[in-house]
């Protein structure tokens, strides 16, 4: 017998007897639930010490199998809920059943992620700074899932996730540089991790969904739980966090128009007690337009570390940096060549001027958060950001549009008569930097008196913003003599000549708009539970201070302003809600007024009633909330004034009133569904303007919206994994973004989209059709300076198909 066959014989021995033990060990298995039955997925099991360890499924299952017998200790442990262990036999082929009930700590279960569906998410995020379930809250929350950004291939901040909400509306696109929300009758502020990140109302930049979690919008006033904000809400931009679970993602994404993106997620952990963790995401893109020479390019990076010092506390440090290299600011405008209305020219038609440099962004934020856990009833928490916006860019804007005679300074010559079809168009500077310091510390509470529960929410916050932007350098690309003709566009070099701007003196010297503004607040709230917390009564008061500047000010405007809130709900079952609430916000305001008077903080007060509702076991949630928003000195564009004049109005007093209905979360295995309405008025009851009489609608809102998206995925069968998408965006009753109106309303407004997915294994396949009825899509608005129409045109019909790997 030679050697190799005695190799063989050695290894089929060791093979055969390798079997045999595999077949006489065990297996352990369970299912892991947190309070009220909800599944707990995504929990890492493992018996300690070991190599043996699993990671539970939607369903909340586990199994661990070919464990030697012995005994051993199984550890259960996820980032947001207390860690569990017991002690667990193994016996030879045989089956060990363990399952979990968890007690999870309610304020910090966000950080888990864990939903009952890829839709609904059944609590706010720790930036809210609340300890109650949404449906709790006495306020409509709405709260956008990362799988329902994943599903409609969602990929900035600007694109379509409004669709997912009621009432939200954008009226002017802004090229998915700014995403300038509408809701309740005003554009509501931008929030990130809970920081109000507005310096300007340009800003900020819309972010990426590459590092985005979720997005929360909280209807009606929030200066409660957050900074000081508008009366009409905001919304929350929730970053991605490590999870303490070892994992990884990659997507890449072709569509119309020369779109190309590819994305990259990875979570984990740099030691295996999972104290330290991280978090990495990245994203590259190509974007181009069915408007020729127009184009968004974007990269992104965003890494997250945090470390768990002991038991109660955790440092969390996380930078985001976005990059835009994008065609120039109004690019996507298009104005009509004369009084004749909207959508006159192809949907494909620009005006923009090839070879005008590009506008280039550079937007960066940094967080630092401590958190520490007196016991289970008492967390303090303090978190810093800094932001940094910088900008070097052109804003493109018609000088004149005719027909009609026009007054133009360049080159000597100082007026002349343009015909039907005739523009000059105009280039300006828009070199901006935006610094942003901002601070939080609060503290969240627990505790009884007697038979009443307490949530207490007491804290500061701080904030220095300072914009300064250089808008006053312009050209007129075109002159009287040889202007732009929109029935014979001529893209070659402009007869004036293209911009040559001064850029060697500091930004600092030579901007025309500084803004600042410092603010200090202090804040105590107390959630009171009665009839063991079916009855909540919520009392708050915040006390806010507020200085701000701008260049055009002799001095500073300071003013504060004390802010209740005083909330009431009801659970007639577990599953079913009422609620009542007063509150009232204070937000500082920025803008110049010609007369030079004082601009004074914007005030408001809100009442709302709603009912929410979970239907089978929190499968899918309603609510239907109805409200009334008086809003006093706010400020608006004038309407004798241009686009790119600074000068601002002090309204007078606003009304705001409307209806919402929203659906979300999952019908039945496999069906989920998202669909809202909301009905909204805005008036003025009072007015300082003239031409603006009491009882005119106010601009920047839709009467009627109403969106929907149906996912239906196949459970079983050859075709398990197989998917199918329809959804729609119907708005009527749209007003202007202006209050020259013209004479000629927008029209009503429906989109169609619809998407194919199928995933099997580590991959998915998304394909997705916008505007599947090929509609003319656009809005716009009216300029009587301009005796024109203009509008910017959503793209035809295109898709976009998407493959995803996970590791």
């Amino acid at each position: 017998m030679n050697i190799i066959t005695i190799k063989k014989i050695c290894f089929f021995v060791l093979f055969l007897t390798s079997l045999n033990m595999m077949s006489q060990n065990g297996k352990v298995s369970g299912r892991i639930s947190l309070s009220g039955n909800v599944p707990a997925e995504g929990v890492s099991v493992a018996l300690k010490g070991t190599k043996y360890s699993a990671v539970t499924g939607e369903s909340g299952s586990y199994e661990i199998r070919n464990v030697k017998p012995g005994s051993y200790v199984i550890s259960i442990s996820a980032v947001g809920i207390h860690s569990v262990e017991d002690n667990v036999v193994v016996k030879e082929k045989a089956t060990t059943t363990k399952n979990f009930s968890l007690s999870e700590n309610q304020e910090d279960l966000d950080e888990v992620v864990i939903t009952k569906n890829k839709y609904k998410q059944d609590k706010p995020s720790l930036s809210l700074r609340l300890q109650t379930p949404v449906l709790e809250i006495p306020q409509n929350v709405q709260i956008v899932s990362g799988q329902t950004l994943k599903d409609q291939q969602i990929v900035s901040m600007s694109d379509g996730v409004i669709r997912n909400v009621s009432g939200a509306v954008r009226l002017e696109h802004w090229g998915d540089m700014y995403t300038n929300i509408t809701m309740r009758g005003s554009q509501i502020q931008a929030f990130r991790n809970g920081f109000n990140v507005v310096s300007s109302f340009w800003g900020p930049l819309t972010e990426d969904m590459s590092f985005v979690d979720h997005i929360e919008f909280v209807k009606g006033p929030a200066g409660f739980m957050l900074s000081s904000g508008d009366p009409s809400g905001l919304y929350n931009v929730v970053t991605k966090k490590p999870t303490g679970i070892t994992k990884g993602e990659a997507t890449v994404i072709a569509g119309s128009y020369d779109f190309y993106r590819a994305s990259l997620d990875l979570d984990g952990k740099f030691d295996k007690k999972g104290k330290f963790l991280y978090r990495f995401n990245g994203a590259v893109q190509k974007k181009g337009s069915h408007r020729p020479f127009e184009h968004n390019d974007r990269y992104v990076i965003a890494p997250v570390l945090s470390y768990q010092l002991d038991d109660k506390t955790k440092i969390t440090l996380e930078y985001n940096y976005q990059h835009a290299n994008m065609t120039e600011v109004g690019s996507y405008y298009v104005f009509g060549a004369d009084s004749g209305g909207y959508a006159t020219m192809p949907r494909n038609f620009t005006m923009t001027q090839p070879g005008v440099p590009d506008t280039k962004i550079n937007d960066h934020s940094g967080y630092f958060v401590f958190e520490h856990k007196f016991d289970d009833n008492w967390k303090l928490t303090a978190q810093t950001t800094y932001f940094k916006y910088l900008q070097k860019g052109y804003s493109s804007w018609p000088k004149a549009v005719g027909p009609g005679d026009v007054d133009v300074d360049y080159n000597g010559i100082i007026d002349g008569t343009l015909s039907t079809g005739e523009i000059i168009r105009n280039v300006a500077i828009w070199d901006s930097e935006s610094n942003m310091f901002l601070g939080q510390l609060f503290v969240n509470g627990k505790f009884n008196t007697g038979p009443v529960s307490h949530k207490v929410l007491g804290g500061v916050d701080l904030g220095n913003k300072d914009y300064m932007a250089d808008w006053g350098q312009s050209h007129d690309l075109d002159t009287v003599d040889n202007p732009f003709n929109v029935y014979h566009p001529n893209y070659g070099p402009p007869s004036n000549g293209m911009p040559n701007f001064d850029r060697e003196t500091p930004l600092s010297q030579r901007a025309g708009g500084l803004y600042s503004s410092k603010y200090s607040a202090g804040y105590i709230q107390d959630e009171i539970g009665f009839i063991q917390n079916r009855l909540r009564l919520t009392l708050a008061v915040r006390y806010t201070w507020i200085s701000q500047s701008s260049s055009y000010d002799v001095m500073a405007q300071e003013d504060s302003h004390i802010t209740p809130r005083v909330g009431l709900s009801f659970s007639i079952t577990p599953s079913t809600a009422i609620y009542g609430l007063y509150d009232q916000a204070f937000t500082p305001q920025s803008g110049i007024i010609k007369n030079g008077d004082k601009i004074q903080p914007l005030t408001g007060s809100n009442i709302e009633f709603g009912i929410k509702k979970d239907w089978f076991d929190g499968s899918w949630s309603t609510t239907l909330a109805a409200y009334r928003i008086i809003k006093e000195n706010e400020l608006t564009s004038d309407p004798t004034n241009g686009p790119n004049d600074q000068f601002k109005v002090v309204l007078g007093e606003k009304r705001a009133q409307g209806i919402e209905v929203d659906l979300r979360g999952k019908i039945f295995d496999g069906l989920n569904l998202i669909a809202n309405y909301a009905f909204t008025e805005s008036l003025v009851k009072s007015s300082n303007v003239p031409g603006i009489i009491a009882g005119s609608v106010v601009p920047g809102y839709s009467k009627h919206v109403a969106n929907a998206w149906l996912n239906y995925s196949l459970q079983s069968g050859k075709l398990k994994g197989l998917g199918a998408s329809i959804g729609g965006t119907f708005l009527a009753g749209r007003e202007t973004d202006t209050w020259s109106v013209g004479l000629e309303r927008l029209p009503e407004y429906f989109k169609l989209d619809g998407g194919l997915s199928y995933e099997t294994g580590k991959f998915k396949i998304t394909a997705n059709v916008f505007n599947i009825l090929d509609k003319y899509l656009y809005s716009g608005s009216y300029y009587s300076y301009l005796n024109s129409y203009y509008w910017q045109t959503e793209q035809p019909r295109n898709f976009r198909v998407g493959v995803t790997y996970k590791f």
